[in-house]
């Protein structure tokens, strides 16, 4: 039981309810089946205690800075199942994701900075000191992938910091809207798990990966089977075709952006369709060889 952990590390905290706010010194774990809540400091735990801890109990995630009347509302429904916020039922609503890398992360530096990007008002919740969730009411023209991008680099600039966006759909204010949120969500999860690490994600980036991931083994097998194997022989042409795929079969962009003439980017190309007999350039192939590049990825 958690109680019995207090006299094992100095300062903790227990709690019959949940505590509505933390410091960022320290970790809160929730003991379901006593229905109580600790609250242990960061310093007085090692990595492999915190991984134990996270197995056998619930790690909550509360913002450490107090929230406004309407993010609390949001926080609520969102994370902890709570009635939904009264809001006009014409409102359309996107959800962006972020995760922030880096050491002495400070969200009451970069909420600010994050809000000035936006013309209207947005609410903006912490789960932790990494990551957050904007909640932006779709009024006016909002943030292009792009202009999300320029967002990015310039917080990771100012703040030394590496940050990634997970640019949501756009939902009407309805019941289905926290359900559609933690949807968002999961994909979210993955790709910080499992993919490379980017500035900015969509569903569209992630879900080939996500598909992937959950395939049956047998079919990983057989994917590995006819072009896999090409890939672990030559790292470099799976890099290769990859970044191709990436960028639409555009070959300047994809010499470019691998720094070779053009000339050894056909060369790698047509190497791969004389192992193979796949033809990139048909939509088939394309679309077959890139869930082969996602599959290989994963082993990597």
């Amino acid at each position: 039981m958690l109680k019995n952990l207090m006299s094992l590390y100095a300062n903790s905290i227990l709690y019959t309810e949940q505590p509505q706010h933390t410091s960022d010194q320290f970790y809160l774990f929730f003991d379901e089946s006593q229905k109580n809540w600790l609250s242990i400091p960061k310093s007085n735990l090692t990595e492999k205690e915190l991984n134990l801890l996270q197995v056998l109990y619930e790690q909550v995630k509360i913002p450490s800075k107090p929230l406004t009347t309407l993010s609390r509302k949001w926080h609520d429904f969102l994370l902890l199942n709570g009635p939904m916020p009264s809001l006009s039922t014409d409102s359309n609503f996107r959800f962006i994701q972020f995760h922030i890398r880096g050491l002495g992360v400070d969200p009451t530096e970069i909420e600010p900075a994050i809000k000035g990007f936006f013309s209207d008002e947005i609410q903006i919740i912490w789960e932790d000191d990494h990551n957050g969730i904007v909640i932006e009411e779709r009024r006016q023209l909002s943030l292009t992938e792009s202009e999300l991008t320029s967002m990015a680099d310039t917080l990771e600039s100012d703040f030394y910091v590496k940050i990634s966006f997970y640019f949501g759909k756009v939902y009407p204010f309805s019941n289905h809207l926290r359900t559609q949120f933690l949807q968002e969500k999961e994909y979210f999860e993955f790709a910080k798990e499992n993919l490379e690490r980017t500035n900015i994600l969509t569903f569209e980036k992630i879900f080939p990966a996500f598909v992937a991931f959950n395939l049956p083994q047998y079919m990983k097998e057989k994917i590995k089977m006819e072009l896999s194997s090409v890939f672990s022989e030559d790292p470099e042409l799976y890099t290769t075709i990859k970044v191709f795929l990436e960028n639409n079969l555009n070959a300047s962009l994809t010499a470019k952006k691998l720094y070779i003439h053009r000339n050894t980017l056909q060369y790698r190309i047509d190497k791969f369709i004389d192992k193979t007999g796949v033809q990139l350039k048909d939509f088939y192939g394309a679309f077959t060889v890139f869930l082969a590049c996602l599959l290989f990825e994963q082993r990597k």
